[in-house]
């Protein structure tokens, strides 16, 4: 397996305290450099990614993952109310940043909302699914690996759902525990 060629920033320019609103900031912009690093990856690897649309859909998907994993991260780490805020803010600065990201990627349009409405939805269906602790167990591999296929569907990538399971998404979350730990302080094992 590979590591993802990604510096991630976790690290403040200003001296002073950081609120949970401030830390989640940083947290998204981690995290949507992870998941288009792992867009970039799946290309490198032969997954014919077709088309800008494509590339966002599955760059939302590997956002509502991280998210759904960054919450998993701080639950019980965090106070139920700083939990919430952190979860929150995170949905807010991730759909902002994709929007700005899209609007120059894709061409101008209201992205906000779709990317809002299929985060939401994924993380409904992540709830449903087995952890195992703070780790993801095979089915919710298995469903981001589904999602991602269905994103690609167009393209005729076979082998997409095993590449997600076996390879990117354990990547993106090692990076993301990292990003996580360093950024809110908190327990990653």
């Amino acid at each position: 397996m590979r590591a993802m060629s990604i510096r991630l920033k976790t690290k403040f320019r200003k001296k002073g305290p950081k609120t949970i609103e401030d830390r989640a900031s940083v947290v998204a912009s981690n995290i949507w450099r992870i998941a288009q690093e792992s867009a970039r990856h799946m290309e490198k690897e032969g997954y014919a990614l077709g088309g800008d649309r494509q590339v966002a859909a599955v760059i939302t998907e590997f956002i509502a993952f991280l998210i759904q994993i960054a919450d998993r991260i701080v639950y019980g780490q965090l106070s139920e109310e700083e939990r919430v805020r952190f979860v929150n803010a995170l949905g807010k600065h991730t759909a902002r940043i994709t929007s700005t990201n899209l609007a120059e990627f894709v061409g101008e349009g209201r992205y906000a909302r779709d990317f809002v409405d299929t985060v939401n939805a994924r993380l409904a269906d992540y709830s449903e699914l087995e952890f195992n602790g703070r780790d993801p167990s095979y089915s919710v591999l298995r469903y981001l690996g589904e999602k991602v296929s269905d994103a690609m569907q167009a393209t005729d990538s076979k082998w997409v759902l095993e590449q997600v399971v076996d390879i990117e998404a354990p990547e993106a979350v090692k990076l993301i525990k990292k990003a996580v730990g360093e950024i809110l302080g908190v327990k990653i094992a």
